[in-house]
Formats: C-alpha cells, sequence, structure tokens
C-alpha cells in the first residue's frame, strides 16, 4: 500500500509541475469542442463549402478567446491563399460521324477546352480485352502523353467507376499540359471528333493558425497541428448523408485548441509555438504544404500532428501511436517526459499503411523537421472511417482527453527549449 501511495504522489507531482495542473484540461471542455466540430451544422465540413467556413469562424473565435496571435505574416487567424478548381463540364465525342453517349466517354484533364480529331496527330492506345484494366489504366496516365484510348467493352463496370469519380470537383495546383481521353469501344474508329469544356477557377483556402510567442527562443518554433476539413455531404446510408468526421479529424483540431489553451495559460513555453487547423488535407494535403512553404524548416525543431485519436487503440487505454517513431528520437523524449504516468506512446503498429507519409506532418518531415503524426486509430479494423457513422457517439471523450493531457506533458522539454529531437533525412 505504502508503495502505491508513493507512486501516486509522484505522478500527482509530475502533473502538477509543469506550469499549470495538467488537470486543467477538462473532459467537458473537449466534448464541448468536439461536439460542435461534428456537429450536422458543420455538413461535414467538405473544402470549398459551407460548411467549412463555419468551422473555420469556430476555430478563429476559440484562438481569439484563449489570446493567440496570429502569424506574423497574417492579418488575421487565417492563413489564405488560392488554387484552381477544377470543375468538369461538358464533352462530345463523335465516331464515325456518328455521335456516341458521353457515359462510354471520360477525360483524364487539367485543361479547359480540348478539341481533337483524328487530323491532331494524337497518339492511339488500347485497353484490349484479357488485360488488367486498372494497370494499364494507371500505366497510360504515368507516361504523362496525350492519348485517345480505346477501351474494350468488357471492362464497362471498371469504366463507369472511375468515371464517376472523375466528375467530382477537385484542385489543381499546376495544370498537367497532357490529356487523356478515354472511350469505351469495340473497335478504334477512323474517324473521331472530342470536343470537351471544363471551368478553371480560382478559390480561395485558408488555414486557421495561432502563434504564442516564445521568451528566450523565439526563432525556434514547435508546431500542433490536426486537419479541420472532412468529406462533406456523401451518397446517404439509412438517411444519413453528413460525414461529420469526429475522429477524422474534429478529434485532432479538439487537441489542438485544448492545447493552445493550456501552453497560453502554463505561459513557460521558451520556443515559439505554432498551433494550425489544416484545410484541405482529404483533398492532397493542400493547407500544409502551403503552410510548409512558407517556414524555414531550419527553423521548426518539431511538429506534433494529431489525427484521429477519438477511440482507444489497439495496445488499449492510455496508449497512443507516433508514426515515423523510428525516424528520430522525438517519441523517446515524448516517453522520457511521461515518467510516473502510466501513458505510453509505441510505434506506428500499421507499417504496411505508411501512415508517416498519409498526413499533414508529410511535406515537413520531408524537408528534414522531426514531424510526427499522433494517433489512436485501429486503422486496419475501423469500420467507421469516411463514413457518415463517424460521428461524436462513437467516440471516447474521457480517453481523447487523456490523450491530449499526455501530448501536453511529454512535449514539455521541447516547449521550454531543453530539448530538440533529432533532425529527419531529407527526401
Amino acid at each position: 500500500m505504502k508503495k502505491i501511495i508513493l507512486s501516486l504522489s509522484g505522478m500527482l507531482l509530475v502533473l502538477n509541475s509543469f506550469g499549470q495542473n495538467i488537470n486543467q484540461i477538462k473532459e467537458k471542455e473537449v466534448g464541448r469542442v468536439i461536439k460542435t466540430l461534428a456537429s450536422d451544422e458543420m455538413q461535414g465540413r467538405a473544402t470549398f463549402s459551407p460548411g467549412i467556413e463555419k468551422a473555420a469562424k469556430f476555430i478563429e473565435n476559440e484562438f481569439k478567446k484563449i489570446g493567440l496571435t496570429p502569424l506574423p505574416t497574417e492579418k488575421g487567424f487565417r492563413q489564405s491563399f488560392s488554387i484552381s478548381r477544377f470543375k468538369p463540364g461538358t464533352i462530345y465525342v463523335s465516331l464515325n460521324g456518328q455521335a456516341i453517349p458521353t457515359e462510354k466517354v471520360m477525360a483524364s484533364t487539367d485543361q479547359a477546352e480540348l478539341n481533337w480529331n483524328e487530323a491532331s496527330g494524337i497518339e492511339q492506345l488500347k485497353i484490349e480485352a484479357g488485360a488488367t484494366f486498372i494497370n494499364r489504366y494507371r500505366e497510360i496516365l504515368r507516361a504523362n502523353k496525350s492519348a485517345v484510348v480505346w477501351v474494350d467493352p468488357q471492362y464497362a463496370d471498371a469504366f463507369k467507376r472511375i468515371r464517376e469519380a472523375g466528375l467530382r470537383q477537385r484542385p489543381v495546383v499546376k495544370p498537367r499540359a497532357n490529356s487523356v481521353v478515354f472511350i469505351l469501344s469495340e473497335t478504334p474508329a477512323s474517324q473521331y471528333n472530342i470536343s470537351l469544356k471544363n471551368t478553371l477557377e480560382e478559390s480561395q483556402l485558408f488555414n486557421v493558425a495561432g502563434v504564442i510567442p516564445g521568451k528566450s527562443k523565439a526563432n525556434e518554433l514547435v508546431v500542433f497541428s490536426g486537419h479541420y476539413d472532412h468529406l462533406g455531404i456523401v451518397k446517404p446510408v439509412e438517411g444519413d448523408s453528413i460525414a461529420n468526421g469526429a475522429d477524422d479529424d474534429a478529434s485532432g483540431t479538439t487537441a489542438v485548441i485544448s492545447l493552445a489553451k493550456y501552453f497560453k495559460k502554463a505561459n513557460n513555453n521558451e520556443r515559439t509555438l505554432i498551433f494550425v487547423a489544416f484545410t484541405a488535407e482529404e483533398i492532397g494535403g493542400f493547407g500544409s504544404k502551403y503552410f510548409s512553404e512558407q517556414l524555414n524548416p531550419d527553423e521548426v525543431v518539431a511538429m506534433f500532428n494529431i489525427e484521429m485519436i477519438g477511440k482507444e487503440s489497439k495496445f488499449g487505454k492510455n496508449n497512443a501511436f507516433i508514426t515515423g517513431y523510428e525516424r528520430s528520437d522525438f517519441g523517446e523524449i515524448l516517453q522520457k517526459n511521461l515518467e510516473g504516468t502510466d501513458f505510453k506512446f509505441y510505434p506506428d503498429p500499421y507499417p504496411q499503411q505508411n501512415l508517416f507519409y498519409r498526413s499533414d506532418n508529410a511535406t515537413l518531415a520531408a524537408l528534414g523537421v522531426p514531424a510526427h503524426t499522433i494517433s489512436t486509430d485501429q486503422i486496419d479494423i475501423d469500420k467507421l472511417y469516411h463514413t457518415v457513422n463517424d460521428e461524436t457517439e462513437s467516440l471516447d471523450v474521457k480517453n481523447i482527453t487523456a490523450t491530449i493531457k499526455a501530448i501536453a506533458l511529454s512535449s514539455r522539454s521541447i516547449v521550454s527549449g531543453k530539448d530538440a529531437p533529432k533532425r529527419i533525412p531529407k527526401l
């Protein structure tokens, strides 16, 4: 009994030693933030949607209440940038003078307009019966050459799936010069006309970021991040069409807000802390890419990217994993700071998923920053991932709160300027 009492006393000492009581991170407050971000009112927070605008305003207001300051380059908490937004338009194809249904045509292009015929000199290729359709399809796209591709009708089902996916709006950073038009046809036509018109328009995106300036090491940066976008409105399942994204990644964004509040009250950071909610992670990580381009990576000491901490990990409660654990001593530093507690960080148990380069830490990691993602998601068996059932009711708010406390506690020697994780080899 005496040993147990001493252990508990030691844990309380650790919890209370870092500027403020770690227990000021309250489960009720964590629940409030995550329920707001994942509410139906936010409409799933899809990029370019009214819902993501509502989410951004909520995060801005939280940062303002906490007392963060904007990034030095910004007037407010939004870090705005623009990208081209591609909207597929009309397509007309005739073969040997006969118009064919649009369902038999799909185009892979970033161009606003195409006008081709047999005299245009465009290379013609085939995906013949007996081939592995998806492999041949990818091979043709990877060649980065313009082509007309005649597809055997036996692949009509796969053709339809890919065509429908290609009809969605999407962002374009650097428009490709080449285009590929796939046509379902038993035989190549001796004469063809292809007329295609799309829309390319500039659209605004915005990360939401706030800062707590450092004291003695203001030029050394520590980043805490999560992405606040999700899928938005999707195909209905039992009448529900809102992909709320409670775990992915309202949980991570809630952690960022909670940590900002904690460290602002602690007021003991020697390094500058940046808290950022990224946009457009789900459609290509455009928010984190832009953010990374605005920084000198050599000034970023570490990045704590937080992605899907909403449920118990495969290691049980009070445990999380770190992607790219073996690439630096980031995880070892965090675990050292957790001595006296029962929380543990593990290496990523899903190496086959390549999670290290699938989240918003990837761009800074490629530049040599010890940028890692912290998660608890059992990605191999998570049936709620990217579905309308990723709602707050599926989350363990108590476990989320424990994970946020662990991140606050484990980061203290990095925030205080004592420790700096080893750099990751640049790609």
